[in-house]
């Protein structure tokens, strides 16, 4: 017995003592079946995670390949696109470069002969060194335009892939076509369900007595139907 016991019985408040002892434990099983409460929910949003989602146009998954499929292809025509204009820029500025190399080329060979013919002057000879940097510097560009040509081409053949990748994914859309239609038909029969008699819910032997609503028959019913 406690200090506060032996106080209590000696002043005449044991049943106040016991009444509080009451109200603590009725706490306590207050508590303790709202801990089992929850690890009861917590339990059933397991299960309930854990069980296959009804389908939904979110969730199907031939509609998420052939969404795939089409976003992949539209973005990939976007990408040829840009591409191509790249390509034809290039390809416009590397004639460009053509002309300006030519007529470099042409400068020099002038200055070339002027500052031979007139070394005192000293304008042919500095036209001389521009032009002949002018025509290194256009021709280092030229150079530059075509590796990135190249480039571009070496990008579209890469592409090329994504069509292959398209093609296995509308193959592997195809066979799954192809089986939802066999297991639909496998699952077919000669009597048509509203005729059908009356199943029993319950056999002997079950230790079960919870039983599947309508409403999840016809779920399942339309999942293997999909």
């Amino acid at each position: 017995m406690t200090q506060e016991e032996l106080d209590a019985l000696m002043s005449g408040d044991i049943d106040d003592m016991d009444m509080a002892e009451d109200e603590l434990l009725g706490d306590d099983l207050e508590s303790s079946s709202l801990d089992q409460e929850e690890e009861l929910l917590s339990e059933e949003k397991i299960v309930h995670d854990n069980h296959p989602p009804l389908p939904t146009d979110e969730n199907k998954m031939v509609h998420q390949l052939d969404d795939v499929t089409k976003e992949s292809e539209e973005k990939a025509t976007q990408i040829f696109d840009i591409i191509d204009s790249i390509s034809n820029e290039l390809m416009e500025k590397e004639e460009n470069a053509n002309r300006v190399i030519e007529v470099l080329a042409s400068n020099v060979a002038l200055f070339g002969t002027l500052s031979s013919k007139f070394p005192d002057v000293q304008a042919f000879a500095v036209q001389l060194e521009k032009n002949q940097q002018a025509l290194q510097d256009a021709n280092e560009g030229l150079e530059t335009l075509q590796a990135s040509g190249e480039s571009i081409m070496s990008v579209m053949d890469i592409m090329q892939y994504q069509d292959i990748h398209r093609q296995k994914i509308e193959r592997v859309i195809n066979v799954m076509r192809a089986l939802s239609r066999y297991m639909t038909t496998l699952f077919e029969g000669k009597v048509d369900d509203s005729k059908r008699v009356s199943s029993a819910k319950h056999i002997e032997g079950d230790s079960n007595s919870e039983l599947a609503s309508t409403d999840d028959i016809e779920a399942l019913l339309a999942q293997f139907g999909q």
